[in-house]
């Protein structure tokens, strides 16, 4: 496997790629912030499931996509807004709305990876790691 500088990025390209190729699931290593991110296009629903399978020297994440009755995409793009290149940070009052709320922001904070609405609710800002929609 090629090693990345980047593995949101990564993650958001494997997770564009299975969808647009129209897998049902997807394997990719495991990290902390991986995990996070997946946790929580899980629970907004962009993800049908996911588990962590233990594994030697790594442990990997196995991702089930979503789709609609016929088939149609639930996720239509993940951006990554904040690259290594170039951080992205916002603060409590300039936390950005993806389509109009439609969509989500995923915010890396100092209590943690959260979404824009939970991070508005707490009134902080942090790095904009993608938007989901």
């Amino acid at each position: 496997m090629a090693y990345t500088t980047d593995p949101v990025a990564d993650l958001l390209t494997r997770i564009r790629n299975a969808n647009r190729a129209n897998h049902d699931s997807l394997e990719i290593s495991c990290s902390g912030l991986k995990l996070e991110v997946v946790k929580i296009l899980h629970a907004e629903g962009f993800l049908k499931s996911y588990e962590v399978i233990k594994q030697v020297p790594q442990d990997k994440i196995k991702i089930n996509l979503k789709y609609g009755q016929k088939r149609e995409k639930v996720i239509t793009n993940l951006v990554r807004v904040s690259k290594p290149g170039l951080r992205r940070y916002c603060g409590k009052e300039d936390i950005p709305r993806v389509m109009r709320g439609l969509g989500i922001a995923i915010l890396s904070t100092s209590q943690g990876v959260m979404t824009d609405r939970e991070a508005r609710k707490r009134g902080i800002g942090g790095e904009i790691l993608c938007h989901v929609y």
